[in-house]
C-alpha cells in the first residue's frame, strides 16, 4: 500500500497562493541589476509587456502543480510491501575442522566410492550450515596452525563456500587442537554468555600448538563457551601389502579421553562418527540439542517513490523555463553582429 512518511508537510500546500494573495507586490529596481551583451538585437524579440491574462494564469496554475509535486516528494511517498518474516538472532556458533594430513585418509565412502574424511565432512557439514536459520556461524581450519576462514556471520552461504574450499595441508600436516580452541574463545568472548557454542572436529590427538587442550578447555569453561567434540574416523580398514590385504585400525591416533574430557568440561558432549551415515547422525544430533531459532520477527519491505513527483517536478521546471526564454526571443532568430559596440549595455530586470 501507498503510504506518506511526512504527510503534513502537504499542509503548505496553498502557501503560493496566500503569499499572493495578500503579500504587497514586489516593486521593479530603477537600477540596472545585469549587463547585458548585445542588448539592441535582442529587445526586438522580447514579448510585449503587457502580456496576456491568460497566459499569465496558466502560468501561475503550472508553477502551482510544480509546487505540488515537490511538496509531494517531500513528504516521502513509500510503497510498503507484504510482511516478510525474518529469524531472530539464535546463537554463534563456530566450526573448527581439522584440516592435517591424516583427515586424507580414505576410511569412508560415499555411494559406494571410498573419499577420504574430509570430502566427507564438507558434504555433511554444508547441509548442517544450511539448517543453521538464525544463528551466526564462523568457521576455523587447523592443522599445524588455526586460522579464522570465516568470521562470525548470517551469510551461510559464504561459510559453506569457504569449508569447500578447505584443502589438507592448507594449515599444515599435524594437529593444534589447543590453538583451534583457543582462537574460537578468542573470536567468542565478546557475544552474549549462554549462546557461544563450539563444533570441533577433528580425527586426531594434540600434536602442535602453543596452548594444551587442557588450557583451551579451562579458557572456553572460564568464557562460557560451550563445545561439542566430534571424533572422526573408521575403527578398521583393509589395506594392500606386499603380503596381501590386512585390516588396520586408522583411528588409532584419535584421543578420544581429551575429546571427551573437553566436551564434559565445558557443558557439551563428546560424539563419534565412523562412517558417512553416523557423521550425518551427528549433525541432525548437535541440531536438538543446539536448536536453532524459530521465532521471526515481521518485516515489511519498503520502497521510497519520492524520486517520481520530484522528477516530473524537475521535467516540468525546464519546460517553464524554455518556454519562457522562448517568449522573451532568446531563442529564436538571435542574431550576433560582428559588431560589439552595444557590449555592456545595461538592462533592469
Amino acid at each position: 500500500m501507498m503510504s506518506l512518511l511526512w504527510p503534513w508537510i502537504l499542509a503548505l500546500g496553498f502557501m503560493p497562493w496566500l503569499i499572493r494573495r495578500w503579500a504587497p507586490p514586489a516593486t521593479e529596481q530603477a537600477t540596472a541589476a545585469l549587463r547585458v551583451p548585445h542588448f539592441r538585437d535582442m529587445v526586438q524579440f522580447r514579448s510585449v509587456r503587457s502580456s496576456d491574462n491568460v497566459q499569465r494564469g496558466s502560468s501561475f496554475w503550472f508553477s502551482m502543480l510544480i509546487w505540488l509535486l515537490l511538496l509531494v516528494a517531500a513528504a516521502r511517498p513509500q510503497w510498503i510491501g507484504e510482511p516478510v518474516g525474518l529469524p531472530t538472532s539464535g546463537r554463534d556458533l563456530m566450526l573448527a575442522v581439522d584440516i592435517s594430513g591424516s583427515m586424507e585418509i580414505p576410511d569412508f565412502s560415499v555411494n559406494g566410492k571410498e573419499v577420504t574424511r574430509l570430502e566427507v565432512v564438507k558434504h555433511t557439514a554444508r547441509e548442517f550450515i544450511a539448517r543453521r536459520t538464525g544463528d551466526r556461524v564462523g568457521l576455523i581450519v587447523f592443522g599445524s596452525q588455526a586460522y579464522v576462514q570465516t568470521p562470525l556471520t548470517f551469510d551461510r552461504e559464504t561459510v559453506s563456500t569457504m569449508l569447500q574450499e578447505a584443502e589438507i595441508g592448507l594449515a599444515g600436516k599435524e594437529t593444534a587442537i589447543g590453538d583451534a580452541i583457543g582462537l574460537a574463545v578468542k573470536r567468542l568472548k565478546e557475544q552474549p554468555s549462554g549462546s557461544r557454542v563450539l563444533v570441533l572436529l577433528t580425527d586426531g590427538a594434540n600434536t602442535a600448538g602453543q596452548v594444551s587442550p587442557k588450557q583451551a578447555g579451562d579458557m572456553a569453561k572460564e568464557q562460557g563457551l560451550r563445545i561439542y567434540t566430534i571424533g572422526v574416523g573408521a575403527d578398521s580398514m583393509k589395506v594392500d601389502s606386499l603380503f596381501g590385504s590386512r585390516t588396520v585400525n586408522p583411528s588409532r591416533d584419535l584421543d578420544e579421553n581429551t575429546l571427551r574430557h573437553l566436551a564434559q568440561a565445558t557443558g557439551g558432549i563428546y560424539l563419534r562418527a565412523k562412517n558417512t551415515e553416523a557423521l550425518a547422525n551427528v549433525y541432525t544430533e548437535l541440531d536438538s540439542l543446539e536448536p536453532a531459532s524459530t521465532d521471526t520477527e515481521l518485516f515489511r519491505p519498503k520502497t521510497e517513490l519520492f524520486i517520481w513527483p520530484l522528477g516530473f517536478a524537475l521535467g516540468m521546471s525546464a519546460l517553464m523555463a524554455v518556454s519562457l526564454l522562448i517568449q522573451k526571443g532568446l531563442f529564436v532568430g538571435m542574431k550576433w553582429p560582428v559588431d560589439t559596440a552595444n557590449r555592456g549595455t545595461k538592462v533592469g530586470l
